[in-house]
């Protein structure tokens, strides 16, 4: 069996890499994680072997230890609070982004540069030499974020010539959520094309991004592989359906990219002219409490309806998606082709209608019509319509039935997009060999 070394901030990762691990055995590589050792994150749960790299940031430290005197002596902020919530919520804050954040951006754009682990880098080096030197290592991946994982990948491929991929979960500096302004951006992207020219081939999650990469770094060698969702969540039994008209949103809420607001308008104007009985509803946010969300839920006065509940463990967040009515998703406001939301293949994997909403993310729109999984709306008035759809068969059948064509959505299974991935692999291990 051929043997991969990857190399990433596992218990910081999406599961595109621990679903990579697990498939990759099934076509023949090994993969070995080479990964920081910080975190605590129940899904980076693998079989693969694992090799965590300690190391000692000094700088850091004395970094941590100033920001945290200063905010708590002036704040009173508490240990692991985030502090741009705290002092909104102190001061009455209102913006999108507030002084303290754009404070905060600019300390960590001069702190953390390229990223809050750099002094990882030699150590990871040094253990990735020992782990190259006493295993046959046909192929390297590295994922980003944090992108040290690529400068680490880019050290051992100069040093030993193994074929490398670097793998962009997220693009780097062409980020749509890159906020460290002007002058980092042009340092950093240098640093972004003299690190990556060095690799075999890119691979990232979107079209777009392919085209935006190519662009950039004058490659043809860029290949798209989306995320996905592990096939063993669709052999799952069925869980039993809410007894409630219960839309579902899971996960973290971007008050600068996401909307919320626009469901809520369109389920109150609903209410108001009693075409959805409002003792029927339930919406359902997990993990996902901000002060805009609060703040839109009481404008609309929809207190009695909207419930929001802490971060749960994936797999109650998996319960909770398959048991729901509807799944709620949230694309990024006014960003065309932003790429595919993680989120939105684990409630491809729930089969369960979706109700997709935004402006702009016809990647979003193509994947859920193509899958015939749900349904995208741009304006209040397309939310008011698919409610309304929604809610009839709802009423008529007592639940909605789920219409997604599975033959479809298991081509964004991880054994799928493996399958791409050890194409590639292979391709690299036979020039390699001659």
């Amino acid at each position: 069996m051929k043997k991969v070394l990857m190399i990433v901030h596992l218990f910081h990762s999406s599961p595109r890499i621990t679903g990579l691990a697990k498939y990759l055995p099934e076509f023949g590589w090994e993969p070995l994680i080479l990964t920081i050792p910080k975190g605590e994150n129940p899904d980076a749960q693998t079989n693969a072997t694992v090799i965590k790299v300690p190391y000692h940031d000094t700088l850091q430290d004395i970094s941590i230890l100033l920001k945290n005197l200063f905010w708590k002596r002036f704040f009173g902020i508490k240990p692991n609070q985030s502090i741009g919530r705290h002092i909104e919520k102190q001061f009455g804050l209102t913006s999108k982004q507030s002084f303290v954040d754009s404070f905060y951006n600019l300390y960590t754009a001069i702190i953390y540069y390229p990223d809050s682990v750099r002094s990882w880098r030699n150590y990871a080096v040094k253990a990735g030499s020992e782990i190259i030197e006493k295993n046959d290592i046909h192929a390297i991946i590295s994922s980003s974020s944090p992108v040290t994982c690529h400068l680490v990948a880019k050290d051992l491929k100069e040093k030993y010539n193994v074929p490398w991929v670097a793998d962009l979960r997220d693009l780097w500096t062409q980020n749509h959520n890159y906020n460290y302004g002007v002058l980092r951006k042009i340092v950093e992207q240098r640093l972004e094309i003299k690190t990556l020219s060095d690799s075999d081939i890119l691979v990232t999650v979107s079209p777009d991004w392919t085209k935006k990469l190519k662009m950039l770094h004058k490659k043809e060698l860029v290949y798209t592989i989306t995320n996905g969702f592990d096939p063993d969540t669709l052999m799952r039994k069925e869980s039993p359906l809410t007894s409630k008209f219960t839309i579902t949103y899971t996960g973290q809420i971007y008050p600068e990219h996401q909307d919320p607001s626009k469901l809520f308008n369109a389920l109150r104007d609903l209410i108001s002219k009693r075409t959805i009985n409002q003792d029927d509803v339930e919406i359902r946010f997990y993990g996902s409490e901000s002060r805009l969300l609060l703040e839109d839920i009481t404008k609309y006065n929809l207190s009695s309806i909207v419930k929001i509940y802490n971060k749960v463990p994936r797999e109650v967040s998996f319960q909770k998606q398959r048991e729901s009515q509807i799944l709620l998703h949230l694309t990024w406001e006014g960003i065309e082709k932003a790429g595919y939301a993680t989120k939105l293949f684990e409630y491809l994997a729930a089969q369960r209608p979706i109700l997709a909403t935004g402006l702009g993310n016809d990647l979003t729109q193509d994947l859920i019509d193509e899958t015939n999984s749900g349904i995208y709306c741009s304006t209040v008035e397309d939310i008011k319509n698919a409610l309304k759809e929604f809610y009839s068969e709802y009423k008529c059948k007592g639940k909605l039935t789920y219409q997604g064509e599975l033959e479809k959505i298991n081509k964004y299974s991880y054994r799928e997009t493996t399958k791409k991935y050890v194409e590639i692999l292979d391709n690299l291990a036979n020039k390699k060999r001659y």
